[in-house]
């Protein structure tokens, strides 16, 4: 699995013109899922969500985590994030996984991330979305699991 993780300051999702969720300070998380990831990968993926240290504290140095601040996740599912591009200029998308293997991935990872007592809003699994951001920092971290 992969994920861009963006420290925002407030994040929103709107599909057909119309706003479905919102964050205010926390995790803006584009997650995809690869060929061949489970239940593991998934698991994994959301302990590193939630301990990455990339929320500045009183020093003003990232030390915090969203275990220590308890803000929010906004967790959208981006298939394009495994797109290979390197044997030309349209990028190829045959080592995302397919909805059906995805899609309980993608939920899993938001149910852990819930289990922990963080405040979870999710972006529309397989729509065409629009996603406004206020990047924090910019602080901008891509993890692999």
């Amino acid at each position: 699995m992969r994920a861009v993780i963006q420290r925002v300051s407030r994040a929103a999702v709107s599909v057909g013109g119309e706003q479905i969720s919102q964050i205010e300070a926390g995790y803006l998380v584009l997650v995809a899922v690869k060929v061949g990831d489970g239940e593991e990968q998934a698991h994994k993926l959301a302990e590193k969500i939630s301990k990455l240290r990339i929320i500045v504290d009183e020093e003003e140095k990232m030390n915090l985590s969203l275990l220590d601040k308890k803000e929010s996740v906004m967790l959208v599912s981006q298939f394009t994030l495994y797109g290979d591009a390197s044997r030309g200029n349209r990028p190829s998308f045959i080592d995302s996984a397919r909805p059906e293997q995805a899609r309980p991935l993608f939920e899993m990872v938001a149910a852990d991330l819930q289990s922990l007592g963080l405040d979870i809003a999710l972006g529309a699994f397989g729509e065409h979305m629009k996603i406004e951001l206020i990047n924090d920092g910019p602080t901008t971290v891509i993890l692999d699991v």
